[in-house]
């Protein structure tokens, strides 16, 4: 059941990360908008798939790598990721601002946790002191995303409330949301390494 259950996990966090690296695609004009959103539906279906067997894997488990509880918030926060993820990739496409550079650096913090929450995955169900050590690391990357909104807000703020100022704010608040589910998804590997 371990087994069964850190490849759910790794299988979800691996449709997080694609949802990633498409929303820096959309945004380094590589992919336009519409075939952005497109593809952030099956990325985002296939994530839901994974956290389906993570659920069901729990209910037929007789043991599992950490708390039961821990395992299933740490999915729910993997599953916040990528739902914010799709917001701000659906918002991109319905909002048209015109400039998406700013959003990179945000971007690229994501992807940092997503690897260091797959890290932690891997190392649940042998090695407390490097889930540990990963955990840390995706928490400072939600930490740095949440530092880059407050940055990026205060430069909002400090020009013109235009529409297209709000658009970007409303975009910029859909990463922040993504980092914070990062940070909470560490935490729950954090305290299920820790209870373990």
């Amino acid at each position: 059941m371990d087994s069964a259950l850190t490849q759910a996990l790794l299988n979800q966090l691996q449709a997080t990360k694609e949802g990633v690296w498409l929303a820096l695609a959309m945004t380094g004009g590589e992919v336009d908008r519409a075939r952005a959103h497109e593809r952030m539906r099956s990325i985002e279906h296939l994530g839901d798939t994974e956290r389906a067997r993570v659920v069901a894997q729990l209910e037929h488990a007789l043991i599992t790598p950490i708390d039961r509880e821990d395992l299933f918030r740490l999915s729910r926060a993997i599953d916040d990721v990528l739902d914010a993820l799709r917001d701000f990739v659906r918002e991109s496409c319905l909002y048209r601002v015109s400039r998406q550079v700013q959003f990179v650096p945000l971007l690229d913090q994501l992807l940092v946790g997503v690897e260091a929450l797959e890290g932690a995955v891997r190392a649940l169900a042998a090695r407390a002191p490097a889930v540990a050590h990963d955990a840390l690391e995706a928490k400072k990357a939600g930490g740095a995303v949440r530092r880059m909104y407050q940055y990026e807000i205060a430069r909002i703020f400090s020009g013109e409330l235009s529409a297209e100022a709000m658009k970007e704010r409303e975009l910029v608040r859909r990463l922040e949301i993504a980092g914070m589910a990062i940070a909470n998804a560490a935490d729950a590997a954090a305290d299920g390494a820790m209870k373990r």
